[in-house]
Formats: C-alpha cells, sequence, structure tokens
C-alpha cells in the first residue's frame, strides 16, 4: 500500500509543476486550485508512504516519478527539445527508480 502511495504521489510530483505552467505562476485561479491542491496531496501522500519506507529511496522515487514524467510531459505539451542524450539520461532516470523499487524491502 505504500508504494502505491508513492507512486500515486510521484504521478501528482507530475501534475503540479505542469500546472505552474498553466497557472502562469498562479495568475489564473483555474488551474492554480487543482495545481495547489495535487501539490498538498502529494506531499500527504509521500509522508504517508515514508512511514515505513525508507526515507531515502521513497524521496529519490518521489522526485524520480517527477522530474521523469515532468520532462516527458514538457517535450509533449510544451514542445520543449528532446535530443538523445537528454531522452537517455531522463531514461537513466526511469532505470534508478525501478532499481530502487526492486531493491527496496518493506
Amino acid at each position: 500500500m505504500d508504494w502505491l502511495c508513492l507512486f500515486i504521489a510521484g504521478l501528482l510530483e507530475i501534475a503540479w509543476p505542469i500546472g505552474f505552467k498553466y497557472s502562469k505562476g498562479f495568475t489564473k485561479i483555474v488551474p492554480t486550485i487543482p495545481t495547489a491542491l495535487a501539490l498538498i496531496l502529494s506531499f500527504w501522500l509521500l509522508s504517508r508512504a515514508s512511514k515505513t519506507l525508507p526515507i531515502g529511496t521513497a524521496y529519490a522515487v518521489w522526485t524520480g516519478i517527477g522530474v521523469f514524467g515532468t520532462a516527458l510531459f514538457g517535450m509533449i505539451l510544451f514542445g520543449e527539445s528532446y535530443t538523445f542524450f537528454r531522452v537517455l539520461f531522463i531514461a537513466l532516470i526511469f532505470i534508478g527508480i525501478v532499481g530502487l523499487k526492486i531493491t527496496t524491502t518493506s
């Protein structure tokens, strides 16, 4: 259950940075509200997961999912560059997340 909380927290870790872009620095109220809710829920789920998971692993997975997804959606939604090396290093982050899941007991 804690890994599921952590995974959902990681997905929300993608949602709120994307929401920053749409809220235009919190100047647009409609995207600001779900962005703020995603941020709060992401932190809460991370704190819940870290009750039993090692904090270093939980934080690394949470930020890793966020970095991986935000970079990916930045390329898809906002036309950010996608060079071979950028994609390669984003893939390495993903491999690191999977490796932490495989090697962490709890």
